[in-house]
């Protein structure tokens, strides 16, 4: 099995996360709710609540918000109405882009995202369109400093990790998701601390963006959805050369 690094679109993911931190929990809380909703609010029975915890905690979710969230989707305060949705389309250059959105209002949500990507020269695409571009992953990102890589690889694998990626400052542990959380679970009782840790819709093949202005039309669009309230996670199949995000990243 061969895995993409998603480490590019993380690092963009961590610069937003650090000036929109109260949307970010926000979306959290959403998540939270729903994932209560459908599986009750105990973490020990609901592998889904689990998940999306490990990844609010390692973003400094307040306590307070998580029990607040928890309670929603219980019904302690009040029944939610969160309808979860996917949409596909293209960002320019041919990208491929899938989004996953949790909202009370489909026309509302769907006239903003159809918005988004007019307005930074992509387009929407019918279900089934890009969906089949992504394949759905457990991964796990930790910095090189803390293990050495054989080290890693076997406890990993043996921990029943699918593959390992090495890359310039991290590794990339790559599972099914059904073995995501055992998986991160061993890495953690070894003091390991990741990056990131989350099932993600990761890209088949990468697509190829060398142009500079192109690089910008999709890196505007994908924080544009990504800001966007409804929107929950964004997975895309860019596959940008590092000189480019760092002049991006340094204009930011």
């Amino acid at each position: 099995m061969s895995g993409h690094s998603k480490w590019s679109k993380i690092k963009r993911s961590k610069g937003l996360l650090d000036t929109k931190r109260g949307k970010i929990f926000a979306k959290f809380s959403k998540e939270i709710a729903v994932a209560c909703k459908h599986g009750g609010g105990d973490p020990g029975f609901n592998p889904r609540l689990r998940t999306i915890l490990m990844k609010a905690r390692a973003a400094n979710m307040p306590v307070d918000n998580i029990d607040r969230a928890i309670k929603k989707g219980t019904g302690e305060l009040g029944n939610i109405t969160y309808e979860e949705l996917i949409y596909e389309g293209y960002a320019p250059g041919g990208v491929a882009v899938l989004i996953e959105l949790l909202t009370d209002n489909k026309n509302r949500s769907a006239g903003e995202i159809r918005a988004i990507f007019t307005k930074y020269g992509g387009n929407m695409a019918g279900a089934g369109a890009v969906k089949h571009l992504f394949r759905r992953h457990g991964q796990l990102l930790i910095a090189k400093d803390q293990i050495a890589e054989d080290d890693l690889i076997t406890l990993a694998l043996d921990a029943g990790a699918a593959d390992i990626q090495t890359h310039a400052e991290n590794y990339e542990v790559l599972t099914e998701p059904l073995q995501f959380e055992a998986v991160h679970k061993v890495l953690e009782a070894k003091g390991l601390k990741p990056n990131a840790a989350e099932i993600a819709y990761l890209p088949v093949t990468l697509t190829p963006v060398v142009d500079e202005k192109t690089a910008k039309s999709v890196l505007a669009l994908l924080e544009a959805l990504e800001d966007n309230e409804d929107v929950q996670n964004v997975y895309s199949s860019e596959d940008i050369p590092d000189a480019i995000l760092e002049n991006e990243n340094s204009r930011n």
